[in-house]
């Protein structure tokens, strides 16, 4: 059975100062974030991983001065452009885009897709506070609908007020990791695809799809209760729970559970879940075997493991 994993993170050790920048990157992750070479693909083939799709971990060139943000992108997609080329066949590649500039961000979007290959964007996040149903964003979003690829949305750090509020009285560790992948950022992520949807995003660029790791961000438990409170802000629209079900796909990113699978199979099916395993961040043999014994049936494995992610990302 083929294994595509979409949500595979990566930074150049020439890049770590300046993108993580006061975000506390373990130690120990920037070796494996760094390598995009041997032992990556050694990784890989240990969990039986055929194709890796690369991502530079967040916040990317999202949270540097908007000057910075497009030759920062430009640098990061040229980089694993490279390893692309080096390893055809074993990685594909998301772009990052400088979105302090969303002009910028849609030039990239097209550079990275039409000169380099690339099967689909990323994005994490809020910048600077802002999401996706600002209206300065509709470059971008107009720019993955016309060139037919998706955007990953994947977690951020959040804003500092918010940081500051959730974590205030607790151990600085504590806080850090409650407000980021602990609990916080994922949230804020299934928040902010609510927002796209109150805010039009799917009615202004029908055509966009749009996917969240993490098994779906808080999503496939809570959809149905914000359906049932938020639809009835949208009249003469497709429900609020239709409407992202149409427009969203989800991956296993960090979960390897039973209980999370059968939630996100329930409300959103097997057509609409990819398998990831968050490197280096997760475990990817770990998740490979977590699939290959999860009560799926044989048709909804593969579709899980390759199918989907082949359709969607074109791979």
């Amino acid at each position: 059975m083929r294994l595509i994993a979409v949500e595979e993170h990566f930074l150049p050790s020439e890049h770590v100062r300046e993108v993580m920048a006061a975000q506390g990157l373990p130690p120990a992750a920037v070796d494996p974030l760094a390598d995009l070479g041997a032992g990556r693909v050694a990784v890989m083939d240990a969990a039986g991983i055929d194709v890796q799709v690369l991502s530079v971990v967040a916040p990317a060139a999202q949270e540097v001065a908007p000057a910075r943000s497009a030759d920062l992108a430009r640098a990061l997609n040229d980089r694993a452009a490279e390893a692309v080329r080096q390893y055809p066949g074993r990685f594909r590649a998301l772009a990052s885009l400088p979105m302090p500039d969303p002009e910028a961000a849609a030039a990239e979007a097209f550079r990275a897709v039409r000169d380099l290959g690339f099967c689909g964007l990323i994005i994490n996040g809020h910048t600077g506070g802002r999401f996706l149903d600002g209206a300065e964003f509709a470059p971008v979003l107009a720019a993955a609908e016309e060139l037919g690829v998706p955007v990953y949305l994947h977690p951020t750090y959040p804003p500092a007020a918010v940081a500051d509020a959730y974590g205030a009285g607790l151990d600085p560790a504590a806080a850090a990791l409650l407000t980021t992948a602990g609990w916080g950022w994922h949230v804020e992520t299934g928040m902010h695809v609510l927002r796209m949807v109150l805010g039009g995003v799917f009615d202004r660029h029908p055509l966009l799809q749009v996917v969240v790791g993490h098994m779906g961000e808080n999503l496939p438990f809570s959809l149905l209760r914000a359906d049932s409170v938020l639809s009835r802000l949208r009249p003469g629209h497709e429900s609020v729970a239709d409407t992202v079900r149409s427009h969203v796909h989800l991956t296993i990113s960090g979960y390897t559970t039973v209980a999370p699978l059968q939630c996100a199979l329930t409300v959103f099916g097997a057509d609409r879940l990819m398998f990831a395993t968050d490197y280096p961040f997760g475990d990817p043999a770990q998740h490979a075997a977590f699939l290959e014994t999860a009560p799926l049936s044989p048709e909804d494995r593969h579709k899980v493991a390759h199918t989907n992610a082949e359709r969607l990302f074109g791979i």
